[in-house]
């Protein structure tokens, strides 16, 4: 902890007693804090990433995104084909299990399927595919997110909230974020799911540069923003996210005062290291619940962006509303959670890896 938020954490240990000590005077209670507001400001105080500069969010989310993305990319190729109509095919040949663990157990072994066939067919290489977009996607998406997401959130309760958060601050935060990032990352996300995709389809592009130069060219450009309406939905995923993170978060630092007060210098390094594993943690589960809950999104993003072709020349996708009709009346419900497996595994951690760097980048500038 620095001196400045040494003096803050005095600061609001002195008012809380000043405050707290006041609870029984009618005449003066009107002019302090409540124990409640208190008790958000407190909690708010022993969580350093609150009071950071917005600058230190936007750097702190890019490098957090691009760890993850590194770690997790294999997985994100498997989902990426598992999702697309020619894998889907293949594998709903085989019989499917009603009983969720056999099922279950038939998601992984699919996934572990795939990975091994990209390995033995087309080499350890591919399964890092689309990498480079990827990256290029990912650091500005995340660092887009984390800086409007802590904007808007400072922004919102300062103006609306006397400055105190509330879950309803957190979900219109996390809805901002979620819009500005789409729209600012979604060409990249198309040319990134083309490249993993290209080799299902007989390799039309060499590299990034290229993909683009032939969508521009026999596309247009309004084709690089196809499955942008399905990215607005994904929003939704990315709120619940927050939402949640930022309960489960609350949660851990009031436990956290509870243990060891204001006076931080308590701390041993085993529970700065605990309490750094439970709130990452608590993001890959808060990914976890808001993935079951918006997944089939991620499927109908990945079909228009894939933009098949029918016989008749006319792509089989035109639009949001008639990609999901058209793929449960082909392919069945069951088809709107193709690949969940491998987008969980992936997922999951990569947010655990993302939030756990994005906190210690952001712990690592503000101290510098």
């Amino acid at each position: 902890m620095n001196e400045k938020e040494e003096r803050a954490m005095k600061q609001l240990e002195k008012d809380a007693q000043t405050s707290f000590g006041y609870l029984g005077s009618d005449e003066k209670s009107s002019t302090t804090r409540t124990p409640e507001a208190m008790d958000v400001k407190i909690q708010q105080a022993a969580d350093v990433t609150k009071s950071s500069p917005k600058w230190v969010h936007f750097v702190a989310g890019g490098v957090g995104g691009m760890v993850g993305a590194i770690a997790t990319c294999p997985l994100d190729v498997v989902k990426t084909r598992l999702q697309s109509d020619v894998y889907n095919r293949s594998y709903n040949k085989a019989p499917k299990s009603s009983n969720p663990l056999i099922k279950g157990a038939q998601h992984f072994s699919e996934t572990c399927g795939v990975i091994g066939q990209i390995y033995r067919i087309e080499g350890p290489k591919a399964l890092f595919r689309g990498l480079g977009p990827n990256l290029v996607g990912v650091i500005p998406a995340r660092s887009i997110n984390f800086f409007t997401y802590g904007a808007t959130k400072e922004f919102v309760s300062s103006q609306f909230n006397n400055g105190n958060e509330a879950t309803w601050i957190h979900l219109v935060s996390g809805i901002s974020a979620g819009f500005v990032t789409s729209t600012a990352t979604n060409p990249i996300w198309m040319i990134k799911t083309r490249l993993q995709l290209d080799k299902t389809k007989g390799k039309h592009y060499k590299n990034s540069w290229d993909c683009l130069r032939y969508i521009l060219k026999n596309e247009g450009f309004r084709s690089l923003y196809k499955g942008l309406s399905a990215s607005y939905l994904g929003g939704i995923e990315s709120t619940i996210q927050w939402v949640l993170y930022e309960q489960m978060k609350s949660f851990l630092n009031r436990k956290s005062l509870e243990r060891h007060g204001l006076d931080q210098s308590k701390k041993t390094t085993s529970d700065h290291i605990y309490e750094w594993c439970a709130r990452s943690g608590a993001a890959g589960a808060a990914k976890f619940v808001a993935s079951l809950i918006t997944y089939p999104h991620e499927v109908v993003r990945t079909r228009l962006r894939q933009a098949p072709v029918e016989a008749t020349g006319k792509l089989k996708y035109t639009g949001l509303v008639q990609c999901f009709r058209l793929i449960i009346k082909e392919e069945g419900l069951v088809s709107m959670y193709g690949g969940l497996t491998p987008h969980l595994l992936r997922t999951v951690p990569n947010s655990i890896i993302m939030f756990g760097t994005w906190e210690l980048v952001v712990r690592f500038l503000s101290q510098s």
